[in-house]
C-alpha cells in the first residue's frame, strides 16, 4: 500500500471541483495523471463510466468507491477525496462524504490487488472511516489508508486471504463476546463476487462475516471471488454447510457445487448493506426445509435485482437465449451465404459432400460450406430454447430446453415455438426445483430426477398442446410476411430500423434482428427482405458518426474524431454498437438522428424490394442480396439523413467542444469504442469480430 496512495493523491476538499461523480472522478484521476499512474485521462474515465453503468458504487454510510481495471493505468493506485457536501454515488441512504478513486492495470498481479481488495474491507469498519472524516491533513489521511498510523487494524484487515475464508463462531479463542450454547452452529458458505473483483466482492465477504460473528451461534465461510483470484472452498466444507448465501453481479463459478442446498441469491450490495438479513433470511429457509437447488437469477444474469419485475426479467430470460443463439446465426447463415456465392443459388440441390465430393470441382466445396452452414443453422431454434430455459433455472433447464426447440422444428412451430419452448422448460422446471425433496434422492434430482419429469413435461405441451396453435401462427405470419407489399412493407422497415437504431446493440435492437434471423430457418421473399431491411438499417448509425466526424469535426471533441475512423468499418460490417461512443457522450442528439436516418434506409428497402440470405456481414454480403445498387442506395440515404440531423442538432448548442479540451485526449482509440465491442459480446457483434 505504500507506493499505491500518497498526499498527492489526496483532496480533503474536493467539493470545491467536483459536485457529481463525473467531476469527482475526474479530480482525482487528474492527480493520478500528474504522478504519471494513468496515461490517458479521458480513456480511463470511459472505463471508470463503463463499471459504474454495471451498477452504482456508492455504499451505505456515506462512501463511493469507483473504481476499474483499465489499459491505461500504469499501476495500481489509490486516490482519495473527501466532500463536504457530499456527491451521490447511487447509494441507498444518501450522497457519499468519503470517495476513494481505485485504479488497476488490466494486468494486476495478484498481489496489488490484494491490498486493494484489504482496504475494501477496511471501509466496513467504522473507527476507520471514522478516523478519515477528522483527518486534517492530506499528509494524515494519505497514513491511515496505508495503515502506517493503525496498524494492529491494518494488520487483522490484511491477514485474510483472497479466496476461502472462516469466520469462527463467538466462542473463538480470544473471543470477548459472550459463550453461545452448546448447539452445533449454524454453518453457512458463501460466494461474493463483482464485475471488477477488487472492491464490492471483499467489502461483501467482510460484512457478511461480522454478522456471522454478531450472530454468535453462525459459522460462514466465505469464497471471494475476485480479481485475485479465488480458492475454491473445500467440497467437505459445502457438503457440511446448512445454507447458501450468493451476493455476486457476475456469474458464481461451479455454481452446481452449491446445489441441493436453501440458498438466497441476491446482488452483492446486498450481501454489503444487509448482511443479518441474509443471514436470517437463509435461516429461516432452512427452517422450512426448502433444500433446492437456486432458482433465483442465473450465471447467465449475473445476480439481477430483487425488485426486478416479471417484465424485466423476461427480457433477460430471451435475451439469454438470443445470446447464445446468434453465434449459430451467424455461422451457419455466413457459410450458407458463401455456399451460395461460390456454388450459384441450386447449391441446396447438391447431393450431400459425404457421398459425393470432387476435390477439384468448385461446386462441391460450395456443397460443403452450404451443408455445414445449414446444420449449424439447424441449432438455432433448440439453442434458442436450452438457454432462455438456463437464463430461467440454471443448468437443469438445458434439456427440457433442448428437447422442445427440437420439438418446435418437427412440428414446423419456428421461432415463436423455440421461444415458447424455452420458457415452458423453464418454469416447469422452476416449479419442480420447489418441491420438497427427501434428502436421499437430493444427488440424483439435477442430473436424473428433474431431466427426465421436465422432458416429458415439455415435450407433451410442445407436441400435443401449444404447439399446433404456435405452429399455425408462425404460418400465418409466415404468409404474411410472403404478401408483404407497397405500403405495408415500408411501414414495416420503418419500424425495423426505427428498433435497430434506438439502443444500439441494446434489448430493442436484438428483438428487431431476432425476428428477422427467425425468418431465415424457413426463408421466403417477405423473410428475406426482413433481414436486408435489419441489416441495412443497423448499418447506419456508425456509418453517420463516421460521416459527420469527417465533415464537421468541429461538432466532435477529439476523441470522437478518432473513434468516428473506427466507425466507418464498423458501420460497413454490420456492428451497430460502433456508435455507443457517440450516444453515450450525447444520447438526446445521436439517438433521435440515427433512429431518423434507420427509418428512412428501412423504408427504402422493402420499397426496394432488396433481399438477404445472410443474417450478416454487411457490405461484405452485398454481392448476395437482391437489388443491390438499390440497397446501397438506401443505406447512403439513411446515413445522408442521419449526418443531417445529428450536425444540425449539435451546430444547434450553445456551446461546442474546445480545441484545448480536445488536444488533452489520446491520439489512441478512445476506450469507450473498446467499451462497445465488450458490450456487444453477448451479440451479433462478436461473430463479426
Amino acid at each position: 500500500m505504500t507506493d499505491m496512495i500518497t498526499a498527492d493523491l489526496v483532496d480533503l476538499e474536493l467539493d470545491r471541483s467536483a459536485d457529481t461523480k463525473e467531476a469527482a472522478a475526474r479530480a482525482l484521476a487528474e492527480r493520478m495523471v500528474a504522478l504519471g499512474r494513468v496515461t490517458d485521462l479521458d480513456g480511463f474515465l470511459a472505463d471508470v463510466a463503463a463499471r459504474e453503468a454495471q451498477m452504482p458504487t456508492g455504499l451505505d454510510g456515506g462512501i463511493g468507491i469507483p473504481h476499474c481495471r483499465s489499459a491505461h493505468v500504469t499501476e495500481p493506485t489509490l486516490a482519495f477525496g473527501r466532500s463536504a457536501r457530499g456527491i451521490d454515488f447511487g447509494a441507498p441512504d444518501g450522497p457519499a462524504d468519503l470517495i476513494f478513486l481505485i485504479a488497476a492495470p488490466a494486468g494486476a498481479d495478484d498481489a496489488h490487488l490484494t491490498i486493494l481488495s484489504s482496504l475494501a474491507r477496511q471501509l466496513t469498519d467504522a473507527e476507520f472511516t471514522g478516523a478519515l472524516r477528522g483527518a486534517e491533513s492530506a499528509e494524515a489521511a494519505a497514513a491511515l489508508i496505508r495503515g502506517d498510523e493503525d496498524e494492529p487494524t491494518a494488520t487483522a484487515v490484511g491477514s485474510r486471504s483472497a479466496g476461502a475464508e472462516r469466520v469462527g463462531t463467538a466462542h473463538d479463542a480470544g473471543s470477548d463476546d459472550p459463550e453461545p450454547s452448546l448447539g452445533q452452529p449454524f454453518r453457512i458458505v458463501a460466494v461474493t463476487s463483482c464485475p471488477t473483483g477488487i472492491a464490492h466482492t471483499y467489502m461483501a465477504a467482510e460484512s457478511l462475516e461480522a454478522a456471522a460473528r454478531d450472530a454468535g451461534d453462525v459459522e460462514l465461510v466465505v469464497e471471494t471471488q475476485g480479481s485475485a483470484g479465488f480458492t475454491r472452498l473445500d467440497p467437505a466444507v459445502i457438503a457440511s454447510a446448512d445454507a447458501v448465501i450468493f451476493a455476486h453481479d457476475v456469474p458464481v463459478r461451479d455454481k452446481p457445487r452449491f446445489a441441493g442446498k436453501p440458498t438466497v441469491d441476491v446482488g452483492v450490495k446486498a450481501g454489503i448493506n444487509r448482511p443479518a438479513e441474509l443471514i436470517a433470511e437463509v435461516r429461516e429457509k432452512a427452517a422450512r426445509g426448502e433444500t433446492t437447488a437456486p432458482t433465483g437469477p442465473t450465471p447467465v444474469e449475473g445476480s439481477g435485482d430483487e425488485g426486478d419485475g416479471y417484465g424485466t426479467k423476461l427480457r433477460k430470460w430471451l435475451m439469454s437465449g438470443v445470446s447464445y443463439m446468434v453465434p449459430f446465426v451467424a455461422a451457419g447463415g455466413l457459410l450458407i451465404a458463401l455456399g451460395f456465392a461460390i456454388g450459384g443459388w441450386k447449391i441446396d440441390k447438391a447431393p450431400s459432400v459425404a457421398e459425393h465430393f470432387i476435390w477439384t470441382d468448385h461446386t462441391s466445396w460450395a456443397a460443403l460450406l452450404f451443408q455445414i452452414g445449414g446444420l449449424a443453422f439447424a441449432f438455432l431454434v433448440p439453442v434458442l430454447a436450452g438457454y432462455i430455459a438456463y437464463g430461467m433455472a440454471d443448468r437443469p433447464g438445458l434439456v427440457p430446453g433442448f428437447v422442445g426447440g427440437s420439438v418446435a422444428i418437427t412440428i414446423n412451430a419456428g421461432f415463436l415455438g423455440g421461444l415458447a419452448a424455452g420458457l415452458l422448460a423453464g418454469a416447469v422446471v422452476m416449479g419442480i426445483q420447489k418441491v420438497r425433496i427427501p434428502a436421499v434422492l437430493r444427488g440424483i434430482m439435477p442430473v436424473v430426477v428433474i431431466p427426465l419429469i421436465s422432458s416429458a413435461v415439455v415435450g407433451f405441451l410442445m407436441f400435443l398442446v401449444v404447439g399446433k396453435p404456435i405452429a399455425s401462427l408462425q404460418s400465418a405470419l409466415t404468409d404474411w410476411l410472403e404478401g408483404l407489399s407497397g405500403a405495408n412493407a415500408i411501414i414495416l422497415g420503418v419500424i425495423l430500423g426505427l428498433m435497430m437504431c434506438f439502443d444500439l446493440g441494446g434489448p430493442l435492437n436484438k428483438v428487431a434482428y431476432a425476428f428477422a434471423v427467425g425468418g431465415l430457418t424457413h426463408p421466403t421473399e417477405g423473410s428475406l427482405k426482413v433481414m436486408a431491411a435489419v441489416m441495412a438499417a443497423g448499418m447506419v448509425p456508425p456509418l453517420a458518426m463516421a460521416l459527420a466526424t469527417t465533415v464537421r469535426g468541429r461538432l466532435f471533441t477529439k476523441t470522437e474524431r478518432e473513434n468516428g475512423k473506427a466507425a466507418w468499418f464498423l458501420g460497413a460490417s454490420f456492428i451497430t454498437e460502433g456508435a455507443i461512443p457517440f450516444a453515450a457522450a450525447d444520447p438526446l442528439r445521436v439517438i433521435p438522428a440515427s433512429m431518423a436516418g434507420g427509418a428512412v434506409t428501412g423504408a427504402l428497402s422493402m420499397a426496394f424490394g432488396c433481399t438477404l440470405r445472410a443474417p450478416h456481414g454487411g457490405i461484405f454480403v452485398v454481392p448476395l442480396i437482391g437489388q443491390p445498387w438499390l440497397y446501397l442506395v438506401a443505406i447512403a440515404a439513411g446515413v445522408a439523413v442521419s449526418t443531417a440531423v445529428v450536425v444540425l442538432l449539435k451546430g444547434a448548442r450553445k456551446t461546442v467542444p474546445s480545441e484545448s479540451e480536445s488536444e488533452s485526449e489520446s491520439e489512441s482509440e478512445s476506450a469507450a469504442t473498446e467499451s462497445a465491442a465488450e458490450t456487444a459480446g453477448d451479440s451479433k457483434v462478436a461473430v463479426a469480430a
